[in-house]
This record gives structure tokens, C-alpha cells and sequence, in this order.
């Protein structure tokens, strides 16, 4: 029982270091706001584009901000489902058989 919980916390920490290494982004406007970020849901950039920056009023920017840095925590989320499925497959098999599923 401990190998698992090893097993378990030294893939947790493998997965981590991952997810940090795979790349997101959130866009909106046709790139007037693009935000980048990792896996992790951890924000690394935001860009704005420039001639956007002077045109627009602080609502907005506000506005548009948020939808991008949602965008890229919605694929951070996607990636990191996808990545801990897959982690729980390989770990405990395909359970299904063992309930005659």
C-alpha cells in the first residue's frame, strides 16, 4: 500500500513538472489581448497589442482581459484533465474489468 502512495506522490510531482512545461494561450479580439500560461494555471504573459492599447477605454480593456486569461485557464483545465486521466489510466489500469463492465 505505501509503494502505491509513492508510486502515486512521484507521479503527481512528474505530472507538475510537465504541466508546467506545456504551453497555453487565451486570445480575444483577433489578438488584441493574448495571454499565456501553463498547464498549471500559472499566467506567464500578457500581451496587448499596442495600437488597441491607445484606442481603448479602461472598461474595455478590462473587459477583454478577462476573457482572455479565462480562455487560457480553460485550456490549461482541458490539458490538465486530459494529462490526469491518462495518469490514472496507467497507474490503475482499466478498472472497468474488474467490475464486469
Amino acid at each position: 500500500m505505501f509503494d502505491k502512495l509513492f508510486e502515486a506522490q512521484q507521479k503527481a510531482g512528474e505530472m507538475k513538472n510537465r504541466l508546467d512545461n506545456v504551453t497555453v494561450s487565451g486570445s480575444v479580439e483577433g489578438g488584441k489581448i493574448t495571454v499565456t500560461a501553463n498547464a498549471n494555471k500559472v499566467l506567464q504573459s500578457i500581451n496587448i497589442n499596442e495600437e488597441f492599447l491607445k484606442e481603448a477605454d479602461k472598461e474595455e480593456l478590462e473587459e477583454l482581459m478577462v476573457l482572455a486569461v479565462n480562455k487560457a485557464l480553460e485550456q490549461a483545465e482541458n490539458v490538465s484533465q486530459t494529462e490526469m486521466a491518462a495518469m490514472t489510466k496507467n497507474m490503475f489500469g482499466d478498472l472497468g474489468g474488474m467490475f464486469g463492465q
